[in-house]
């Protein structure tokens, strides 16, 4: 079992398999073949958009909530192992997860059939789903996070931790403008999230 745990690549792979034992027992206790249609493949791109916007979101508030407010208190011989080590792993899976986030929920929009709707806030079929607005809203707020996770945030963290040359000045004022941005997302993905859950759940 320590060997599952203490290797996050034979952790992950078990999850996987745990996952795929429970759809299997799930299938099981409800007597129903498992079918790879339509329904089943939404599902698991619904799936996959989560797990992708768990981790995007999860980096986000890790970011805002933990590492920036607690930088000034890091001595400074310790910094660099953040600036160096933690924050571009960090920024890696962050960038990723957002990329996923977006194309798997651009792709099951698309697989339920309201993709148009939702991207013109329900003004196609003249604003009678709410549900299509309400996940519009969500969609769009998506998008404008992550045009800022790729255009704004990882070009500027990028000359904030040296990953590219930048003066001095540079770094300092790149680091505002990713911390700004970064906190603009934060901000944004309140309603973001409430947009997507009530879409799903009050409409």
């Amino acid at each position: 079992m320590s060997g599952i745990l203490t290797d996050l690549k034979n952790t992950v792979i078990a999850g996987l398999v745990l996952t795929v034992i429970l759809i299997f027992a799930i299938g099981g206790v409800s007597g129903e073949a498992f079918a790879a249609d339509h329904v089943y493949i939404t599902f698991v791109v619904r799936w996959l958009h989560v797990l992708c916007g768990v981790m995007w979101i999860g980096l986000l508030w890790y970011f805002n909530f933990v590492q920036i407010p607690n930088m000034p208190n890091i001595p400074d011989e310790h910094k660099p192992a953040i600036g160096k080590v933690i924050a571009p792993a960090a920024l890696f899976w962050f960038r990723w997860a957002a990329m996923g986030t977006i194309i798997f929920g651009l792709i099951l929009a698309h697989m339920n059939g309201y993709l148009m709707e939702a991207l013109t806030l329900g003004s196609s079929d003249g604003f009678g789903v709410a549900k299509h607005t309400a996940i519009g809203i969500g969609m769009w707020l998506g998008v404008i996070m992550w045009f800022n996770v790729w255009f704004v945030i990882w070009p500027n963290q990028k000359k904030a931790l040296g990953i590219v040359e930048a003066s001095a000045e540079e770094k300092a004022a790149s680091a505002r403008t990713a911390m700004l941005f970064s906190r603009t997302n934060t901000l944004l993905s309140f309603p973001m999230l409430y947009a997507m859950v009530a879409a799903q759940n009050i409409y």
